[in-house]
């Protein structure tokens, strides 16, 4: 069970129910991290601006992003994240032998060198920053120039929050249809008789 409560969509600020529904309408959800986040708006908005920022500007492909997330939130052993991003990492064109099999990287023949840099990156970074050796930034810059490096960075080291922030609270996998607006209620149906045109103009 969750250690901290999700924040309802009727009890946040206007500002902060547009940020849901702009989720939802992306996802079909509004995750359960982001719904326990908004127990501090301002907090939750910063990092919504960071996450979008990181995951869908620069010049690294979405794809390989969310490729080294899966990455890192394996080593770190996240359930919560690994459920939603697996997901999102089929659907951008990594098949379930890749993404289940992803720890072989290094003897895979179906990841180019340039994505075998950067998931050897993710695992470096995730398990010791300290030992990333001036050989391997080396071969990384053969691949990335300084901008992709620091998108790659970015993408590993938000990871590396969101694994542990979740990990902490014990967040539970976000259900499809979770957090969105109510629906409104059906308009109740007449119940006198109903009146012809002619009769209301009389």
């Amino acid at each position: 069970m969750a250690r901290i409560s999700k924040v309802e969509r009727n009890a946040v600020s206007v500002e902060t129910a547009a940020l849901f529904d702009k989720v939802f309408a992306q996802r079909g959800n509004v995750p359960n991290m982001f719904r326990v986040m908004a127990h501090r708006p301002e907090i939750f908005s910063t990092m919504q601006a960071h996450f979008a920022a990181v995951l869908n500007t620069g010049t690294v492909p979405t794809k390989l992003k969310e490729l080294i997330i899966v990455r890192t939130s394996q080593i770190n052993e996240t359930p919560y994240c690994l459920a939603s991003h697996t997901k999102l990492a089929r659907k951008l064109g990594w098949n379930d032998d890749q993404l289940a099999h992803l720890a072989d990287w290094a003897t895979r023949s179906d990841f180019t060198p340039a994505e075998k840099a950067a998931l050897r990156l993710a695992e470096t970074v995730t398990r010791n920053a300290h030992a990333l050796t001036d050989e391997q930034f080396a071969e990384l810059r053969s691949h990335y120039s300084e901008g992709e490096i620091v998108e790659l960075l970015c993408a590993i080291g938000l990871f590396n929050y969101f694994n542990r922030f979740n990990d902490a609270l014990q967040m539970e996998p976000t259900k499809p249809g979770e957090g969105g607006p109510e629906k409104s209620a059906a308009p109740a149906e007449e119940t006198g008789p109903r009146l012809s045109r002619s009769a209301t103009l009389q």
